[in-house]
């Protein structure tokens, strides 16, 4: 046991020296570079709420499903695959309290999302319902939307990467690079306070089925960044 200790601790300081004795990399150059393509939203994303009040919870929950099953049931008259999607949203029920933290009442909401690229056909479904109102509008990218964005993106982040890095390995007086690890992101944006989409807020506004809803979509900018290291040579 003895003797394989001293073979074990000779193994490990061989190999600490053998790392020492290896040079560290040179002429490493760190890059990054990006590409953006702007890009009209195409979905929209349209909720409706309602919020009921009373002493009963039971009552309340019961008043918030048969407001939910009657928007429901108007919606899906116009529901179709990518032209309009129909699901429900947050549903909640809480206490209020009065004095000496009491229970004096008790607060529900509930919530419907019509979705997609039919932006006509969402307006004039949301203003058909009359147990809900419009609480928030929104807009996305599709799925498919973003992909074709994604890629035009990446590909002007990946020349610039390159040309970057050729120009500076010359202005460095080298005549080329190699290429060591690189790492690629994307994310995207809009005008508005939230990320990924533009919002406008709507909230009380009552819909009836003569007045739809004006609505106009914004622009997203999709951005791809790439990053990593080269070797001048």
């Amino acid at each position: 046991m003895f003797a394989s200790i001293l073979f074990f601790l000779a193994a490990c300081g061989a190999a600490q020296a053998q790392s020492s004795l290896t040079p560290a990399p040179q002429n490493v150059m760190q890059l990054e570079a990006s590409g953006t393509v702007e890009v009209q939203q195409d979905v929209l994303v349209l909720t409706l709420g309602t919020v009921k009040e009373g002493k009963d919870a039971a009552l309340v929950q019961t008043q918030l499903r048969q407001a939910l099953d009657a928007a429901l049931q108007e919606a899906r008259r116009s529901a179709e695959p990518q032209k309009m999607e129909v699901r429900t949203g947050n549903f909640s029920l809480s206490p209020r309290y009065g004095q000496n933290q009491q229970i004096t009442g008790w607060q529900g909401s509930a919530e419907l999302i019509l979705e997609g690229r039919d932006f006509p056909r969402i307006t004039t479904a949301a203003a058909r319902v009359s147990s809900m109102t419009v609480s928030r509008v929104a807009f996305d990218l599709s799925r498919e939307q973003r992909e074709t964005v994604e890629r035009d993106a990446q590909q002007q982040a990946i020349a610039r990467f390159k040309a970057q890095a050729q120009q500076l390995s010359a202005g460095f007086g080298f005549g080329g690079y190699g290429l060591r690890e690189v790492a690629v992101h994307s994310n995207s944006s809009a005008p508005g306070p939230r990320p990924r989409m533009m919002a406008m807020e709507a909230r009380g506004a009552s819909v009836s089925s003569d007045a739809q809803l004006p609505v106009e979509a914004g622009k997203a900018s999709v951005t791809v960044t790439v990053s990593g290291s080269v070797q001048m040579r």
